[in-house]
């Protein structure tokens, strides 16, 4: 088990999906870019390649941030700041908080399952999206998803310090044709599709490519009756 600090910030202003990379731009000129966590470079064209603390996205057009473990402590950079308005294009943003909410969750691998849906997941990258585009039919596909999806947890479980010491299981239940979509400039297929798994994920974090930038963001689904 593992137990994990969670803050989520959720701004008085509205904002478009396409509108993410500047709103994360202008909390970073903010916070200063010598801390790494709000945008994982390092010195030079260097990237920090793990799992990102510091994640930007929209919940109903209002902009949020996740903070996960050591990142909430760092998130001091921007709040300690007199002025948080930043322009997005001629718009000024004045970034008054709606909402903020810090919990502590219990990861850990259960016996029951999970339900969640995961909105514009980039599950492919220039190695399996070739793979992916030669299998035959909807069934093939599934199931090289779900092997993507459960590497993406594991990434996101090793990005916290976590190591999951029992099988992970990960079936996807409602899959939809995946859209076109562009991150840093490039087209990508993004998904969006509902799956289970026996491991406990705090809502609106995100998984796969682009997770810091407000694709593939999970959120737990209720039980139907």
């Amino acid at each position: 088990m593992k137990q994990i600090r969670y803050l989520h910030i959720e701004f008085d202003e509205e904002i478009e999906g396409r509108e993410i990379p500047a709103f994360r731009g202008g909390i970073i000129q903010k916070a200063g870019q010598e801390n790494v966590l709000f945008h994982n470079h390092l010195n030079g064209n260097k990237y920090l390649y793990s799992y990102p603390l510091i994640q930007y996205k929209t919940l109903r057009r209002r902009p949020v941030i996740i903070c996960l473990d050591e990142a909430v402590d760092e998130i001091h950079h921007f709040f300690e700041q007199t002025d948080w308005s930043f322009k997005i294009g001629e718009r000024l943003l004045d970034m008054k908080i709606r909402d903020l909410r810090l919990k502590r969750f219990n990861l850990q691998v259960w016996q029951t399952q999970f339900h969640y849906f995961i909105r514009n997941w980039l599950a492919l990258n220039s190695r399996n999206y070739n793979t992916f585009m030669k299998l035959e039919g909807v069934a093939e596909q599934i199931e090289f998803l779900e092997k993507i999806l459960k590497g993406n947890i594991l990434s996101f479980a090793k990005g916290i310090d976590w190591t999951i010491d029992k099988p992970l299981e990960c079936t996807i239940t409602h899959y939809q044709e995946p859209r076109k979509v562009l991150f840093k400039r490039t087209p990508l297929m993004a998904f969006s599709v509902e799956f289970q798994t026996n491991v406990f994920l705090p809502d609106h974090i995100g998984l796969g490519k682009g997770a810091s930038h407000g694709f593939g963001t999970v959120m737990l689904l209720k039980k139907k009756n």
